[in-house]
C-alpha cells in the first residue's frame, strides 16, 4: 500500500520545498515531489499547507505523562514514550539516571519488553545511562547515594546484561573513566561527557579516547577557574574549543536563557548542536507540584523542575516542539536549522543518521505535520499513522 502527504512546506531539513509532498511504501519515503502532481496512492494525507518534516528524536528524557523510564515497568516506558510521540517525536532513547542496580536491571528489562511488544509507538532503539560515575560537584539533581567510579567489575556487569545500552553519559576525570570509554567505544557505545567538573587538559585525552559529546551543555558542566593561580578551561570552554565535539542543549527557555542560546549557536558550529528535553515524568501530568524523580524529590515552579532548595534546576517540562519553537523564537534561529538539530544532528550524533532524520528517498518514513507555531497535527512511525490531532 502506498500513501502520500500532498500540499506540505517540506522541511528535508537541509533545504525547503514549497507545497510539495513525498510518497511512502513499506515504511520508507519512495520519493519527494516539489509541485503537487496526481498523486497515485492508496491514502492520502493533505498537509494543508503545514510544514512537513523528519520525526523528532530526543536521545535524553526520563519520561512523560506521570510516567519516568526508571519506574521499571514496561507501561511506563510505552505510556512516557507516546506522550511525547503526541508531540512529534518519533524516535526516543530513554534516559535513566543514577540509581541502585537492582533499580538499574529492572529498567533495563521493562525497556527490552517495552521495545519487543509496544505497537503504534516511537522507535526506541535503545537507552541512556546518565550515571551513576559522575562528579559529586556537578551531580545537580542526581542522587549523591549512587554516584561511585567506574571500574570495569561494575561496568562490565551492567554491559553483559543489557545490550540495549546505546548512550551512557559520565564525568572524564574520573579515575578509571578513560578505560571505561575504551569498553564503551569498543562496543559502538556513544560515551558523553556529562555532570563534570573537568578541565581542558583532562578532556582533551578523553575526546581522544571516545568522549566525544557533551550531555546537556552548561548544566552540570565545569567553567573556566582558577588553580592556584592559572586559569583552567572548564567543560564549556572546552566544548567550544573542541570543534568536533558535539552538544546537546536543554532549550526549555529556563535552563538556557535566550542569549545564551543565541551564543551557542553563534560560537558552535551549527551541525555540532542537538536539542534534548530532559524531560521528567512530570512533563504533562496534571500534578505539577513536588515530584518524585530517580528518588529524588523535585519542585515543578515557573514551568520548570528545580531542587526543593531552588540551589539547581532538576529537569524540564518540555517536549520536542516547545524546544524547536524556543530555538526559532529564542534565539532566532532559522526554523529549518532548529528543525535540524531536533531531527538530522541528533541521528548523525547517534550514528543512525543512515536511516533517520532526513526526508530522503530510503529513509524510515518517520514524520511529523506540525503547523507555524509547532502544533503537531500528524504523527508517522515507520509509514504508519500514530497520531493525528482532533481538528478545532
Amino acid at each position: 500500500m502506498k500513501k502520500a502527504i500532498v500540499n506540505g512546506s517540506l522541511l528535508t531539513p537541509f533545504r525547503q520545498i514549497r507545497n510539495g509532498g513525498l510518497l511512502i511504501s513499506e515504511g520508507k519515503i519512495l520519493e519527494l515531489f516539489e509541485e503537487t502532481p496526481s498523486v497515485q496512492a492508496d491514502f492520502i494525507i493533505d498537509a494543508k499547507g503545514a510544514y512537513v518534516s523528519p520525526g523528532f528524536i530526543d536521545i535524553h528524557t526520563h519520561g512523560g505523562c506521570g510516567y519516568e523510564y526508571l519506574d521499571g515497568k514496561p507501561e511506563s516506558v510505552e505510556r512516557a514514550a507516546k506522550f511525547h510521540m503526541r508531540h512529534g517525536t518519533t524516535t526516543i532513547v530513554p534516559t535513566l539516571s543514577a540509581c541502585s542496580d537492582d533499580a538499574l536491571f529492572k529498567a533495563l528489562d521493562a525497556f527490552k519488553k517495552a521495545k519487543s511488544t509496544m505497537v503504534k509507538g516511537p522507535e526506541l532503539p535503545g537507552v541512556h545511562l546518565e550515571g551513576p560515575y559522575l562528579s559529586h560537584e556537578q551531580k545537580g539533581a542526581q542522587n549523591p547515594h549512587y554516584l561511585r567510579l567506574p571500574l570495569p567489575e561494575h561496568y562490565l556487569k551492567i554491559l553483559n546484561y543489557s545490550d540495549d545500552i546505546v548512550l551512557w553519559t559520565s564525568s572524564p576525570e574520573l579515575p578509571g573513566a578513560l578505560e571505561l570509554a575504551d569498553e564503551l567505544s569498543q562496543r559502538g557505545i556513544l560515551c558523553a561527557i556529562g555532570h563534570s567538573d573537568a578541565t581542558y587538559q583532562q578532556i582533551i585525552p578523553a575526546f581522544e579516547r571516545g568522549f566525544t559529546h557533551i550531555t546537556h551543555f552548561y548544566s552540570g558542566c565545569s567553567l573556566m577557574r582558577r588553580i592556584d593561580a592559572y586559569r583552567h578551561m572548564g567543560v564549556v570552554d572546552s566544548g567550544y574549543v573542541i570543534d568536533n565535539m558535539t552538544v546537546d542543549i536543554i532549550a526549555d527557555g529556563h535552563h538556557l536563557p535566550a542569549e545564551l542560546l543565541k551564543m551557542i549557536v553563534k560560537l558552535k558550529p551549527p551541525d555540532k548542536i542537538c536539542l534534548v528535553t530532559d524531560s521528567l515524568a512530570c512533563t504533562g501530568a496534571s500534578d505539577k507540584s513536588m515530584q518524585r524523580s530517580g528518588g529524588m524529590d523535585v519542585l515543578i515552579e515557573d514551568g520548570v523542575a528545580k531542587l526543593p532548595d531552588r540551589s539547581s534546576f532538576a529537569g524540564s517540562i518540555a517536549t520536542s516542539n516547545c524546544l524547536v519553537r524556543n530555538m526559532r523564537n529564542l534565539a532566532d534561529v532559522p526554523l529549518i536549522d532548529a528543525v535540524r538539530m531536533m531531527t538530522y544532528n541528533p541521528a548523525n550524533i547517534m550514528g543512525i543518521q543512515n536511516r533517520k532524520g532526513c526526508l530522503s528517498p530510503g529513509k524510515d518514513a518517520d514524520i511529523c505535520v506540525f503547523d507555524d507555531d509547532l502544533n503537531i497535527k500528524t504523527v508517522l512511525v515507520g509509514g504508519e499513522t500514530t497520531f493525528e490531532a482532533t481538528a478545532d
